[in-house]
């Protein structure tokens, strides 16, 4: 059975229907060493609960599949880039990033305050104080934020 993640990203920035539109993406740009090494556990066809942050409100809106397992990130080399770091370089890389592509939007976009007041969801690192943009998710946590976002009770 696959691993299950939750990625967050500013619909702003990257949205679910962008992902949608474009069919697979890089998932680019990640500067936190945390959620550096958990892209670097991800593995082909795991599970990702996509996540629209500094939304209002901020809710799981979709679903996505890792569909390249980590690789160096290219944009820590390039001088033009936001994501410049000095300090990485191909022979060296300090950054990484995997590949997702899109499986589904959600019927119904999950907000957080709901995550947080579903008790089957105690434990979820996004309910609690975790601000990292790549997290791991407990399988019974991904299967009941799509049942909820599918309207299944259980």
């Amino acid at each position: 059975m696959s691993n299950c993640w939750l990625m967050k990203s500013e619909p702003g920035a990257y949205s679910i229907d962008d992902l949608e539109r474009d069919g697979s993406t890089c998932w680019d740009g990640v500067r936190n060493y945390q959620a550096r090494n958990l892209m670097r556990e991800m593995q082909q066809d795991d599970a990702v609960l996509f996540y629209h942050s500094n939304a209002n409100p901020p809710s799981v809106v979709g679903i996505a599949r890792v569909c390249r397992e980590a690789y160096p990130d290219h944009t820590s080399w390039d001088p033009e880039s936001r994501y410049f770091d000095p300090k990485s370089s191909p022979e060296e890389p300090r950054w990484w990033m995997v590949d997702i592509a899109f499986v589904e939007e959600l019927p119904r976009p999950v907000p957080l305050s709901e995550l947080k007041a579903e008790p089957a969801l105690e434990g979820m690192l996004v309910t609690g104080k975790s601000r990292l943009s790549v997290q791991p998710v407990d399988r019974r946590h991904f299967d009941r934020v799509v049942e909820l976002a599918r309207g299944e009770a259980s």
